[in-house]
């Protein structure tokens, strides 16, 4: 069945608009963060699986990070073990540790790296622990915000950057549960935040994606706000502008962004297709932060908002 003129002229409007992106990213590295509502709703895990497949088609090496904090949730309270919270972050004694890498080590982890293969894709599934991806070290209750013992939460102290190359060089998806490991062979949980903005700092990433169930960063009127430098950032940071949840989110960003990443986008994973639409187009859906305002036509959601 032919396509009406209608929409023949916008697919064609969108492979246009899509084209100069696909030329400037190819052979570039884009970290996504998967977490949020996008990880439960089948249609929109559905079209992620088929955004990261479509961006190592055209010769973008995405590598993703992953969460699964109701998962973790849900199987200790199947267990009858009490999920316990300090400033966001959950206590983790030995055996909700073990709980926290089964979940995510061998159950999300899995069910993702099966979603893209079938997508068409070629994902391998890793935590910390494989050839040492992730070197983690205790995360200080002063550090975390409170004044609680955390357990075995965890911070990334070093990142196996030569693992991921080899991977990528293989034309292989990393898919990477957020567990860490030290030296004496300790698991950690980290927030899959910090894991992804770490490696998205270590591999010189031309953008860091965190998927959300916001629509960015938004201003006291709560209108979305994007093309934003890292001092405006700071700024909105000072002022109350950016509070709440979005704050440990928008640091991240920043660490990755002063880190050597060139860009990092805060998106509105319950949009179908998020990845895409904000790499491959000029309006994008979320909030872009970078160094210095971008020129059109150097990355999505470019015009400050």
């Amino acid at each position: 069945m032919s396509l009406s003129r209608e929409r023949a002229a916008e697919v064609a409007e969108v492979l246009t608009e899509a084209l100069p992106y696909i030329r400037r990213f190819q052979g570039a590295t884009v970290v996504v963060k998967f977490g949020g509502h996008a990880m439960v709703d089948d249609a929109l895990k559905a079209s992620f699986a088929s955004d990261i497949v479509l961006m190592k088609l055209v010769g973008i090496n995405p590598v993703v990070v992953h969460g699964g904090g109701p998962q973790i949730g849900e199987m200790l309270k199947r267990l009858n073990i009490e999920s316990r919270f300090v400033d966001g972050m959950r206590i983790t004694d030995a055996q909700t540790m073990d709980v926290v890498e089964m979940v995510l080590g061998a159950a999300v982890n899995k069910q993702i790296v099966d979603l893209l293969n079938r997508a068409g894709g070629k994902a391998v599934g890793l935590t910390g622990k494989d050839g040492q991806l992730i070197r983690a070290r205790k995360l200080s209750p002063r550090e975390g915000g409170a004044l609680t013992e955390l357990g075995y939460v965890g911070e990334v102290e070093g990142i196996n950057a030569e693992l991921l190359n080899m991977l990528q060089s293989s034309d292989f998806i990393p898919v990477i549960a957020p567990v860490g490991v030290n030296d004496q062979g300790q698991s950690y949980n980290i927030n899959a935040d910090l894991v992804a903005g770490r490696i998205a700092e270590v591999v010189k990433a031309e953008k860091l994606i965190l998927l959300t169930d916001v629509a960015g960063v938004k201003d006291r009127d709560g209108k979305v706000m994007t093309g934003l430098t890292t001092r405006q950032v700071d700024a909105l940071v000072a002022d109350g502008t950016i509070h709440g949840g979005m704050v440990p989110k928008v640091h991240c960003a920043l660490d990755a962004v002063r880190g050597g990443t060139a860009s990092a986008h805060i998106i509105d994973g319950r949009v179908a297709h998020a990845v895409l639409l904000e790499i491959f187009t000029d309006t994008g859906v979320g909030t872009l932060i970078a160094n210095r305002h971008l020129e059109q036509g150097e990355g999505a959601s470019d015009n400050p908002g």
